[in-house]
Order: structure tokens, then sequence, then C-alpha cells
């Protein structure tokens, strides 16, 4: 493959207004950037952020989101730096998550110690670890991740997903290590999984996901007194659907189902985007917690934006939605130093009161936007 580092090089001659770009006009109304002003962008965030944040940090969730982003960006990018970033962070984390060896005291419910080695924060790494084997098939870069998820696939316990974000940290390495592995085991577990995860959290009235059981309604409800959706929960839900379906085999005996819920939240989400672009932190109680939020959007941006380019959701419904949320991220979210702002801080539902402006940032935060862009940048250059 040619390297595309020259039109890299050019692209960062642009001048930088807030948004970073230029754009063009379509018969949609939107505004629609061009492939190199994407590349650009993505260059200034992810440049940024490695220049500003050492590789070597833990192998939970926070840090692990980022690396999706970056090795979607390297997807794009070919820029090697990026892939070397990763590859020492899983290097430096022993191509592990949690790291605890004695099975016996592994759990799986809410923990940041070594033996929560079966909690879905500590096993989104393994879908960093499965890109990277992929690049440079080395066994020792999925051997942990195969020895966790091969055991936890010989337990009982179907309720290893029980709140939103597992769907995203977990479902995908699923099916990466299915298409590496051939094991039929992986598709199994995955829709034992998600079932369970969508008897406690699937809202069928609305077509959105709680974040956990906590918040089902009308146990929990909206300062105004509404179901209280969160908007980065659901972001994971449906950034985690799209992953899925990028490697989920066409002939899967539960693809339609996996392809339905995708497309319900497509529906649900695109009714409680705001007029900005943004989602808001309680999906369908805006004043809950008002105000533009960074992650939810990125990961929703991303998800339309794959369903666009891979033919499963209607472009001239859905490319309005996408387009809106990508103007959102590329004039208001990014900073003029490559910063990504109004990130809501780590937590788990929306918080009255709560101050997310433009120096909220976050490593999980700066991922989804990586994500997005990378998928903005396929979109632009299919045009």
């Amino acid at each position: 493959m040619k390297s595309i580092q020259p039109l890299l090089h050019a692209a960062l001659a642009l001048v930088f207004l807030a948004a970073g770009c230029t754009t063009s006009k379509t018969n949609l109304g939107s505004a629609q950037p061009k492939p190199q002003e994407v590349l650009a962008i993505i260059t200034k965030v992810n440049d940024h952020w490695q220049a500003t944040n050492a590789p070597q940090q833990r192998a939970f969730w926070d840090v692990a989101a980022y690396h999706t982003g970056n090795m979607a960006a390297y997807a794009v990018t070919k820029n090697e730096k990026y892939r070397q970033y990763s590859e020492t962070w899983a290097e430096h984390n022993q191509w592990k998550g949690a790291k605890s060896d004695d099975k016996a005291e592994w759990k799986y419910k809410y923990g940041e110690k070594d033996d929560y080695v079966l909690f879905g924060d500590w096993q989104i790494c393994f879908q960093t670890y499965a890109d990277l084997y992929n690049l440079k098939p080395e066994p020792q870069r999925i051997a942990r991740a195969k020895e966790v998820m091969e055991y936890e696939m010989s337990t009982n316990q179907n309720d290893y997903w029980w709140w939103a974000d597992g769907l995203y940290m977990v479902m995908p390495v699923m099916t990466k290590l299915h298409k590496i592995t051939g094991n039929p085991q992986y598709l199994t577990k995955l829709h034992e999984y998600f079932s369970y995860a969508n008897s406690i959290m699937y809202d069928p009235e609305t077509g959105l996901y709680y974040r956990d059981a906590k918040y089902v309604y009308p146990q929990h409800k909206s300062t105004n007194g509404q179901k209280d959706f969160w908007a980065r929960g659901d972001g994971w839900v449906f950034a985690g659907l799209a992953k899925v379906l990028q490697d989920l085999p066409q002939s899967d005996s539960h693809r339609a189902e996996y392809l339905a819920k995708y497309r319900g939240l497509a529906a649900a989400l695109k009714k409680a985007q705001q007029t900005e672009g943004y989602w808001t932190r309680s999906l369908l109680d805006p004043q809950h917690a008002p105000g533009p939020e960074t992650s939810g959007t990125a990961f929703n941006t991303f998800a339309y934006l794959w369903g666009i380019n891979n033919g499963v959701l209607d472009k001239a419904e859905y490319l309005p939605t996408a387009l809106k949320g990508w103007q959102y991220l590329t004039t208001t979210a990014l900073q003029p130093d490559g910063a990504i702002g109004y990130v809501q801080p780590i937590g788990e539902k929306a918080i009255p009161g709560q101050v997310v402006d433009k120096s909220s940032t976050s490593n999980f935060g700066v991922g989804a936007f990586l994500l997005a862009s990378s998928e903005m940048y396929r979109y632009a250059g299919k045009r």
C-alpha cells in the first residue's frame, strides 16, 4: 500500500479554524468534509493526545477505549507511530488485562484490582491485542485473551454483561477472537450473554438501553419524571453493535437480531439528537443535564457512519444525523490545539449540575472521536 504521509502533510498545511476543516455542500444541505480534511483532523487530535500522554498506562477500560480509536486511526492513516503507541501499551501490560493467574479468585462484578479478570472493563484491551495480532500474528499477543475468554465461556454463568458499557467492551472481543480462531463457541456465548443483557437493560418501548438494572423506569426516573437513558451508555451499545456486525459472519443465525437492535437504536437516537448535533447526557430529558456531551455523540456518529458505509442504514434517512454529529464534533468538541472537550467524566449516569465544558477531556472521549473520524474518512473517500 502506498504511503499517504505526503497527503497528510499537505492536509496539515490547511488553515484550521475551530472546526479544523472546510466543507462542501450536497443536495442534503449538510456540510461534508473532504478526505484530506478528515485525515488532518485525525492527525491533529491523535498527535496532541499522544504528545501529552505516555503509552505506559494500565489496561483498564478508559485507556483501552482510547486504543480502540487509536487502532481505527492507524487503519486509515497507516501512521506507524500510532501502531507503535498501542504496541508499547500492550507490551507494558504483558498483553493482559487484569493480571491474576489464580483462576480460583477470578471475579466479574465491578473491580479495579488484578483479580477481576472476568470483568469486562479488563477485557476491552483484548480488542486492540487482537487487532495487533492481525498485523503481526505472534501467538503471545492473544494468548491471554484466549485463556480468559475460553475460561469464562466454560462457566455456567451468563450474566457477565450486566451494564451497557460492557457491550462495547466485550462483544467485539468475541467476534474478533472468533474470526481469528474459528471457535464457534465465541458466537454461541456472544448471543447467550447478549440475551441476558437485553433481558435486564433493553426497553422495547423506546428501543434504547438503560445503563444497568438500577436505572429501569419507574424504579428510577429523570429529574422531570421520565425514563432516564444515559447518552454514553447507549453510545457504547450502538457502537458495540456496529463493531460486532463488522466481524460477524453473514451466515450467523443471530445476525438478524443484532441488526434489528442496531437499527432500532439508530431510529431511537435520531429522534433524541439535539438541533446542534449532540446528544444530551439524559437522552429523553434534555433538561436533566443540559448542554453538549462529546463521548456519547462521538460513539453515535461512528455507529451511524459505519452503517451508512456498510449499507445497513439508509443513507438518505441517516446521513443528516451523522453529519450533524460530525459538525458538533469538529466545531464545538474539537479545540484549536487538538484537544477534545465536553467529555462527561467517568461515571455511569447523567448528573444534574455536573460541569462539562471545553476543558473536559478524557482518554475514552478522544478514542470515540477517533472512531467517528476514521469512519468519516471512509465515508468521505467514497463520495
